[in-house]
């Protein structure tokens, strides 16, 4: 009688491995979730669940296309890697085309501003600016925070559908420490809120976010939001209204230069913006939109 072998021995992360070689190679090189990340083997392997053996393979073919760098440090992320999630592609086109206007921005009020786009349920930032102030956030060009809990991120989130920010964000909210106390309930009540003011993503006391109040609108192209630009005052005293036109004429000068087929309003309608029930003042916000007509 034959003999049936099984392969009881091996482990179930092994047998749930991506079938493909290109999700294999995806997988590790997500594990370098940062420009700066340096990882060795062992931690690659771990990071991804792949076996150490399948992991070394796959780390090498990387390397020799120039995916990843190695050294006696560690595998590192490789010029292709560096250029598609660098300054080309359309993350550099949205930095480069966003540039003067933020400059603009924080000319005009001399508060901190904020360049990011969505990856997945993170927002990466993209740019910062500003004075002695910006040292003091966390903040900075390439970190990441979980959109949720963001200004800036609820922005693009907020021209999702809702079963996209559920798969988005689900994960996350499942982890206490990233959760911030948010639930998928309250943020899609957020998020509505958001849409009904017109895209902006206001929080005045600073719990909802980082500790730090601000403002944020996304930059949205014809398949939805691609970045968000959020303004950040130094003091909590500074009325958010008072600044939050700037902030939308920002958002849509960027967008008519990204989208040239689709220009857009660069001087926000805050009298009809008043008129739907939006609480800042269409005087002070004239005042301030017309210094930079």
């Amino acid at each position: 009688m034959a003999t049936v072998v099984t392969d009881k021995a091996t482990p179930c992360a092994q047998r749930d491995l991506p079938p493909s070689m290109v999700e294999r190679m995806t997988l590790i090189l997500d594990a370098f979730d940062r420009r700066s990340t340096r990882l060795n083997l062992e931690e690659v392997a771990s990071r991804t669940r792949l076996p150490r053996s399948t992991a070394h393979r796959i780390l090498d073919q990387l390397v020799k296309l120039h995916w990843l760098d190695h050294s006696t440090l560690g595998y590192s992320l490789g010029r292709r890697a560096l250029g598609l999630g660098g300054h080309d592609g359309m993350h550099g086109e949205i930095r480069q085309a966003a540039a003067p206007h933020l400059h603009e921005l924080h000319l005009r009020t001399g508060m901190v501003v904020h360049l990011a786009v969505l990856d997945g349920s993170d927002e990466v930032f993209l740019d910062k600016l500003g004075g002695r102030f910006a040292t003091t956030l966390a903040s900075r060009v390439g970190g990441r925070n979980p959109a949720h809990i963001t200004t800036g991120g609820r922005a693009m989130l907020a021209y999702l559908d809702p079963e996209h920010v559920d798969a988005l964000v689900r994960e996350a909210m499942r982890r206490p420490p990233i959760a911030k106390g948010w639930t998928l309930g309250g943020l899609h009540q957020e998020l509505n809120r958001i849409r009904r003011n017109r895209g902006l993503s206001i929080d005045r006391t600073g719990v909802m976010s980082m500790n730090f109040t601000s403002v944020a609108m996304a930059i949205r192209g014809p398949e939805g939001p691609v970045a968000s630009v959020c303004l950040c005052p130094e003091s909590r005293q500074v009325p958010l209204e008072r600044v939050a036109p700037l902030v939308v004429e920002t958002a849509r000068r960027i967008t008519a230069d990204l989208f040239p087929q689709k220009p857009a309003q660069t001087r926000p309608n805050v009298q009809a913006l008043h008129s739907r029930g939006h609480d800042w003042s269409p005087e002070s916000a004239d005042q301030l939109v017309a210094s930079g007509q």
